[in-house]
């Protein structure tokens, strides 16, 4: 068993924006996110509207708390991508954030047990690979033990308590759960910062030394 206090741990994940403190005041008023967990950096460069190859996740108690951040999200200016609406799974929906970023807000409680709260419980950083098999492998090599694993469809890995979990799904089943096509081409914008160093992944995402 890998201690929490030797796992990797992903610290924070850090987001292009064309306006990085329009994009943080985004943040703060759709999620409660802070810099301690979205950071925001400058980019000029054209950012083509294509899928570019994650999505992140926010995981809620109950059907309340997604329709609460939804809608707090759509009010600070994000776009729909699906409607909330229950599923064989639960309840969810998803969004774009105005720097471009796919938003899924989700619980697997169909029924409330209370008033909204706004809590999160879980951030995840989905990223769509090309080879389960070698995305995963690449990632238990640098100290992600794996949690959970459906063969070559999925696989989640287990994160620290109050750390963004990482987890891997084809790109194209990323793309059709987010509502979106999966063409797109160019950079991920995103880094994501971590306790297992700075490298490039075999599906081309950044990461850096937190």
């Amino acid at each position: 068993m890998t201690s929490t206090d030797t796992m990797t741990s992903i610290d924070s994940i850090t987001l292009d924006a064309s306006d990085p403190a329009a994009a943080e005041t985004f943040y703060a008023a759709a999620f409660g996110l802070g810099p301690d967990v979205v950071c925001l950096r400058a980019n000029d460069d054209e950012v083509t509207p294509g899928f570019r190859g994650y999505t992140l996740s926010l995981v809620v108690a109950q059907p309340a708390d997604v329709d609460e951040l939804i809608g707090s999200a759509l009010e600070a200016g994000a776009s729909t991508l699906k409607p909330v609406k229950k599923s064989l799974w639960g309840y969810g929906g998803v969004v774009r954030s105005p720097d471009g970023s796919i938003w899924k807000v989700a619980t697997s409680s169909k029924k409330n047990k209370g008033p909204a709260t706004r809590q999160i419980d879980d951030i995840v950083l989905l990223l769509g690979v090309a080879d389960m098999a070698e995305s995963k492998r690449f990632y238990v090599e640098r100290g992600l033990p794996v949690a959970r694993s459906f063969g070559r469809k999925y696989a989640e890995f287990s994160a620290p308590p109050g750390h963004v979990k990482l987890a891997l799904y084809g790109r194209a089943a990323l793309a059709k759960d987010a509502g979106v096509s999966p063409e797109g081409d160019g950079p991920h914008h995103i880094a994501i910062r971590s306790t297992a160093g700075s490298f490039t992944d075999p599906d081309g995402f950044a990461w850096e030394h937190a």
